[in-house]
């Protein structure tokens, strides 16, 4: 093999893998300036509501309202993954076991995470941009929303979001003696 030829190859392979790792400056924990604004950052529910909602109708989709069980999930989420200092549905333990331990359907329920946001609004432009959160964001039977913040300084992102949206849960049917007989289904 020719020796350029040979150089240029290795140069390749080597600017390859340095960016399969990732942008080494995002492990680093936040700046001084970027630690003094993340101080100010807060999550606004009421405006996530709004926008929320607002957004939904624009999509000819119902409202949804904030859930404090979703709220509670979420906020488990947004501080696992801050804790971790890693982005990911499975920071608290996988998504589905989580939802289950909440008592809810899978097929029901949706999470949206994310980090470096600064403001509620940012938040949820950077999921309306992202089209598997947009369609979580605009999930048909959605009636409720949890969402969550979590700040760690020291950690890549700063501020961490978790969202949860899910549809009402199924009513359990349990058999019992009603007014029409043994063995018609009541629900309770």
């Amino acid at each position: 093999m020719d020796q350029h030829l040979f150089r240029v190859a290795t140069l390749a392979m080597t600017l390859l893998a340095a960016g399969c790792a990732g942008d080494p400056r995002s492990a680093a924990p936040l700046g001084a300036s970027a630690t003094q604004r993340l101080a100010a950052v807060k999550l606004d529910t009421a405006a996530a509501s709004r926008i929320l909602n607002a957004y939904r109708a624009s999509h000819g989709l119902g409202p949804v309202k904030l859930d404090p069980t979703l709220t509670a999930m979420a906020q488990r989420q947004a501080n696992a993954m801050a804790a971790a200092n890693t982005l990911s549905h499975d920071a608290g333990g996988g998504f589905v076991s989580r939802v289950h331990g909440a008592g809810l359907k899978a097929g029901r329920t949706a999470e949206n995470v994310g980090g470096g946001y600064y403001s509620t609004e940012e938040a949820f432009a950077g999921w309306k941009a992202s089209s598997g959160h947009d369609v979580n964001l605009r999930m048909p039977e959605a009636t409720r929303f949890g969402i969550a913040l979590a700040k760690a300084p020291q950690t890549q992102y700063g501020a961490w979001w978790a969202l949860v949206i899910a549809g009402e849960p199924e009513r359990r049917r349990e058999i019992t003696t009603g007014p029409f007989g043994a063995g018609a289904p009541a629900i309770r």
